[in-house]
């Protein structure tokens, strides 16, 4: 799964990499962070046609982590829907629709996973972890494959300007051989050709792109810090001086 990610470049610079013509006030002002979880707001990317035009615009905007289908009675169902695995989505209904017609790319520089090693931590029981980074190897962008949807707080007047709640969910996949060793599986990083294929509302059946190779990745020990939400800065990306991971991993 994907649970935890970084996002932290320039607004104005992710804007320019991918060609935005629309930026959201508060997708501007949403600061960086280091340690992105779960029901955090996060930047996706969509296109989609004006009310009162036919013309696509592709714009950023942001979303809550965690899809909350329309039909869901309240939000909460949102934490349980942070990931949508590649392989099952035309399966799920709170995932075909949007496939079909709400696709979108999270923004990340990078995100984190959890290695189990073979013997417990020094006085545990528990099994050891190793946190990693992982981040595409040329430095540009991650650009999860995602899905977005709008729900409707029936609770709301039609003059609240939080009546309608935008979320998204991460695509996932089985993980490729090289990042197998850490994690069995891994977001879908679209590679820069397939953006516009991916977030073309045109484009009905985007099931060919999720057999996309993915962006190339790289990968990076780094301490248990990341494991708390309550912890945030560059510090977290910083490579562990003395990781407990004995079996180096290919990238």
């Amino acid at each position: 799964m994907c649970g935890r990610f970084a996002s932290f470049t320039e607004t104005q610079d992710l804007a320019d990499q991918l060609a935005i013509a629309e930026l959201a006030e508060d997708a501007r002002l949403l600061p960086p962070s280091w340690n992105v979880a779960p029901t955090d707001p996060v930047r996706i990317v969509v296109e989609r046609a004006a009310r009162d035009s036919a013309e696509v615009t592709r714009s950023m905007r942001l979303a809550r982590w965690g899809l909350v289908p329309s039909w869901a009675k309240d939000p909460g169902v949102g934490a349980r829907m942070i990931n949508a695995r590649s392989e099952t989505l035309l399966d799920k209904p709170a995932f075909a629709k949007p496939f079909a017609a709400r696709r979108c790319l999270v923004l990340a520089d990078g995100y984190y996973e959890w290695r189990k090693l073979a013997l417990p931590a020094a006085g545990s029981t528990k099994v050891a972890k190793q946190p990693y980074w992982i981040h595409p190897s040329d430095s540009g962008v991650a650009a999860f494959a995602g899905l977005y949807e709008f729900w409707r707080n029936p609770a709301a007047s039609e003059t609240d300007p939080d009546r309608w709640l935008v979320t998204a969910t991460v695509v996932t996949r089985p993980a490729s051989d090289r990042m197998a060793p850490i994690h069995d599986r891994m977001p879908l990083v679209l590679p820069r050709e397939t953006w516009d294929a991916w977030l073309d509302p045109a484009v009905r059946d985007a099931s060919d792109l999720l057999q996309v190779d993915h962006a190339p990745l790289t990968t990076r020990p780094v301490g248990d810090a990341v494991g708390s939400v309550r912890n945030d800065g560059p510090e977290l990306i910083e490579a562990d001086p003395e990781p407990r991971d004995p079996e180096p991993v290919l990238v």
